[in-house]
């Protein structure tokens, strides 16, 4: 049987001169024609602006028309982004076995590596990356299971997590107001369980023949991603046609999960992206997912439906939603609807 440190693509994409059978997308899901960034671009938010109300105009058009949007100026000290980018790269520069041992810990499997997907056994086609994903604050128990090496790991990420905290729920308040809900309306059970995914993408031999990650919306309430500078990669879907995210120093890109489109009634866009290789270098991404507990009910909001506004997608929780989603991937959404 195959061990996880010799599946991992970082272990044997170099020594291939073709991409595998199994990680050839069809014809129709390979990358094609991209609209560069230079021509048309997701927005950008410069949070250092002193103007609250042309902020949230802002933050609340993207999301309504991209389901994107990048910031600036957000309050996370430049050099902890540094630090923590250089660590998530080390963590994935260890040796195979060294990697796998430091994210085999915990007992309820939630601190793991796992390559192409944690869907990976049953993907029809797999995807051109190994992950590393653990959750993070506020339950501080959970880091027990980080990886002790590189040796700052924990002190690191738990000061960059407890940052991406404090942005997430000044982003959250921001289109809670949009919205019409109260400022405090994700504070607690929609926002308590959060996770990190540290994305390493190697060098592909043909990248046209395989993606990184296919198209998807992903199964947050919203998602916080630190891009490698200098490495294109994502790549967002909207009018039928895919727009690279230029990777802008220091910045985050925020983007709305599904979840956040379901308790919006379909008023904010969980925007489709997918993300592509590249020959000649690898790249590292880092998404901060902002989850809800398994309890919570996650259904349209009740402030936001009425007899001229019915609900357009069912009610479930968080835990059942996540086995659909784990089950069924992209196909939940058909189910979703009321």
């Amino acid at each position: 049987m195959e061990t996880l440190d010799n599946m991992l693509v970082s272990t044997w994409s170099n020594v291939h001169s073709s991409v595998p059978p199994s990680y050839v997308q069809p014809i129709e899901n390979r990358p094609g024609k991209v609209i560069s960034s230079s021509c048309k671009a997701i927005p950008v938010i410069d949070f250092g602006a002193h103007d609250h109300d042309d902020i949230a105009k802002q933050i609340f058009k993207a999301s309504e028309e991209y389901g994107f949007f990048q910031v600036i100026n957000h309050g996370v000290p430049t050099d902890l982004i540094d630090e923590a980018m250089n660590i998530f790269k080390e963590f994935h520069g260890m040796p195979p076995k060294e990697k796998v041992n430091e994210c085999s810990r915990d007992p309820n499997g939630r601190c793991k590596l796992y390559t192409s997907s944690a869907n990976y056994k049953s993907d029809a086609i797999q995807s051109w990356k190994d992950t590393l994903t653990h959750p993070c604050p506020p339950y501080g128990e959970n880091m027990d299971y980080w990886p002790h090496k590189p040796s700052k790991y924990r002190e690191v990420v738990g000061k960059y997590t407890i940052e991406l905290r404090k942005l997430g729920l000044k982003i959250l308040e921001v289109l809670s107001e949009g919205l019409g809900l109260t400022p405090s309306y994700f504070n607690e059970g929609l926002s308590e369980n959060p996770a990190l995914l540290v994305h390493h993408y190697p060098p592909c031999p043909d990248p046209s023949l395989t993606l990184g990650a296919a198209k998807h919306r992903d199964p947050s309430i919203i998602t916080i991603l630190l891009q490698q500078e200098n490495v294109l990669g994502l790549q967002v879907h909207k009018d039928g046609e895919w727009i690279e995210v230029e990777p802008i120093p220091n910045a985050f890109v925020v983007n709305i999960g599904l979840l956040l489109q379901i308790i919006s009634n379909g008023r904010l866009i969980g925007a489709e992206h997918r993300v592509v290789t590249n020959s000649s270098t690898s790249r590292t991404s880092v998404a901060y997912f902002i989850y809800p507990s398994s309890e919570s009910i996650i259904e349209p909001s009740k402030d936001l439906v009425n007899e001229n506004n019915a609900p357009i997608y069912k009610s479930m929780t968080f835990g059942e939603f996540n086995i659909n989603f784990f089950n069924k991937g992209p196909k939940i959404e058909s189910e979703l609807q009321s």
